[in-house]
């Protein structure tokens, strides 16, 4: 995702969950663009490629253990990595220049497991900072003077599109249209949810795995001769899921339809519209 601009300077666009600034230029991928700057991405040194972590809940949702687990106890939890369960995770990396690559200034670098927003997301975790002390009452509130604000941003959105499925890139043309295209899309078949010991999730490891060399590689998945889309104009948010995001107020999970290190980012693109179509 390349920030074409907004309302403020480029030091203060809403990113990401850490309250700090940050993007992703994927300007390399447009193939209209004579250079590349491919090059220019930093290098990040893991302990290996594949490396494991134990997740005990103690946050505001918990969305990674309640969409890996099932279940928003500690103790749970703790006994899952006391007797060595293991499961495999998509890592989303997102990269910020202050402007535009260049070797001479290092670009910020986040990661997300759960979930990465520009826009409306990334204001409200940026706002909720300042209400620390309100608990998780604070992402309400926070929330509700984000919306009533109503702010968008430029910005280009450059995705390869999934030959299995339709893709949900709202036009811009027409609000009307967005409309009926949401309409018609609730009428599809449901897929299947992602739940604790879900069997899309299953599917991605064999019972005869042991060691992480094993461990299928999750692009592997994407198809030959992949098209990318680009999506440009005013957004009131942009959201990427790397997993379903289940927590307590959405329990089947932001993106319901999302699984497991399935190699997917599943977006969510939102448009300037008016205030009480976006509700």
């Amino acid at each position: 995702m390349l920030p074409v601009g907004s309302n403020k300077s480029d030091d203060h666009e809403p990113l990401l969950s850490t309250g700090q600034s940050v993007g992703l230029d994927i300007s390399s991928l447009n193939p209209n663009t004579e250079s590349s700057t491919g090059d220019q991405v930093p290098s990040v040194s893991f302990p290996n490629d594949w490396f494991r972590l134990g997740i005990i809940p103690s946050g505001s949702t918990d969305a990674i253990v309640l969409s890996t687990t099932g279940e928003r106890d500690a103790v749970t939890s703790a006994l899952l990595i006391i007797f060595g369960r293991r499961i495999a995770l998509d890592i989303a990396q997102v990269v910020r220049w202050k402007s535009s690559p260049s070797a001479e200034v290092l670009p910020t670098v986040r990661y997300a497991a759960s979930f990465a927003g520009y826009g409306f997301y990334g204001e409200v975790i940026r706002e909720s900072e300042n209400y620390r002390w309100m608990g998780p009452a604070r992402y309400d509130f926070s929330g509700t003077m984000v919306f009533l604000k109503h702010r968008s941003y430029d910005a280009k959105v450059a995705f390869l599109e999934n030959e299995n499925s339709h893709s949900l890139a709202a036009s811009a043309e027409n609000v009307a249209d967005e409309v009926q295209s949401l309409q018609s899309r609730r009428k599809r078949s449901r897929k299947t949810i992602c739940q604790a010991n879900c069997s899309v999730c299953k599917e991605t490891s064999t019972p005869g795995q042991d060691s992480e060399d094993e461990i299928p590689n999750s692009s592997q998945m994407i198809h030959d001769n992949p098209k990318w889309i680009w999506s440009e104009g005013r957004f009131l948010s942009v959201g990427a899921a790397v997993i379903s995001c289940r927590n307590e107020r959405a329990p089947d999970g932001l993106v319901a339809e999302a699984h497991l290190s399935d190699g997917f980012l599943h977006l969510l693109l939102i448009r300037d519209c008016p205030l009480p179509l976006y509700l």
